[in-house]
């Protein structure tokens, strides 16, 4: 049998897990009576911590939210997933959090058993954070008061700054926030425009009162990461250009990534590709890279820019 204190230590860390345990369960867990597992709980209570009862037979036993943050007990995989994850966070795009997740990190790491320390140190060695871009940190509270609206289904009012610096005010539905590279996105129904929009959140200042309840709609999409991803690239190029492509769809999006273009099939043989970039020139370039024979249908500019990087690749090997 456990000592006492290693007893209460391992109940504690079993009624972490977002779960009712019935008092069987947690005497066949922990190797004692089921008499022994009630008084255990209200040691635990005694010392502040809200373990919850329910009576009958779907009745059991789960921790509360207290007053104040209880010890959390990790198993070896929780605890580098945790370090990693402050490491990331450390570094990451949400404004203000910094510091906070170095000070967690320094408490969890000096805790850390060596051998865990060895695997959130090897990580860490290989994993090369990119800066978060100039002027795109997401301000917490922003951060959170968006996520409660989203949660509750509650209409959103707030300021909106538009790529070029236009600013609009917006009433909308918050479905989901979407975190692309180091960018928060808003997917939400804008009420005024009647269409599924998306928002960066940095770029949000939010107004209250919001505007009531409302009644979710359908999705616009059952991949909303892919449907993001798609809007942001199209709305954020300069230049768009469609060009035929003589190989399988399935064959050409594997080789481009979902997010660079959509790829729409033809015939077994053939697709159309949809893309864009901000310089033909490097859209040039990267159709190119392609592998596969093609056939541009526009812009007709972007011919032109084939023609000249076709002519000097030619004389570069003359």
């Amino acid at each position: 049998m456990l000592e006492t204190s290693a007893r209460l230590l391992r109940l504690l860390s079993l009624l972490q897990t977002p779960r009712d345990w019935t008092g069987t369960e947690l005497a066949d867990r922990l190797g004692v009576s089921a008499r022994t597992v009630r008084n255990d709980v209200d040691k635990l209570r005694e010392l502040g911590y809200p373990v919850l009862a329910t009576r009958g037979p779907a009745g059991g036993y789960r921790l509360g939210a207290g007053a104040a943050m209880p010890p959390l007990l990790l198993d070896d995989d929780e605890a580098v997933a945790v370090a990693v994850g402050l490491r990331t966070a450390a570094g990451g795009a949400v404004a203000g959090i910094e510091d906070a997740a170095l000070r967690a990190l320094a408490k969890l790491e000096q805790v850390l058993p060596s051998r865990l320390r060895s695997r959130v140190g090897t990580l860490q060695s290989v994993i090369t954070p990119v800066p978060p871009v100039a002027g795109s940190l997401v301000d917490p509270d922003v951060l959170t008061a968006i996520a409660t609206a989203c949660r509750s289904r509650e209409r959103l009012r707030f300021s909106y700054l538009s790529h070029d610096g236009t600013a609009s005010e917006r009433e909308a539905e918050p479905y989901q926030l979407v975190n692309w590279g180091r960018r928060w996105y808003l997917v939400a129904f804008d009420i005024r425009r009647d269409d599924w929009r998306t928002f960066r959140v940095d770029r949000v200042s939010v107004r209250t009162p919001g505007g009531g309840r409302f009644t979710p709609r359908p999705l616009p999409s059952d991949d909303l990461a892919t449907w993001v991803s798609r809007r942001v690239a199209f709305a954020g190029w300069r230049y768009r250009a469609r060009v035929t492509v003589l190989a399988p769809a399935d064959t050409v999006l594997a080789r481009i990534g979902q997010y660079v273009g959509t790829v729409t099939a033809v015939d077994d043989g053939t697709c159309v590709l949809d893309t864009g970039s901000d310089n033909l020139e490097t859209l040039a370039v990267y159709l190119g890279m392609l592998g596969y024979e093609f056939r541009v249908e526009s812009p007709p500019e972007l011919a032109g820019h084939l023609r000249e990087l076709a002519g000097r690749y030619q004389r570069a090997v003359t």
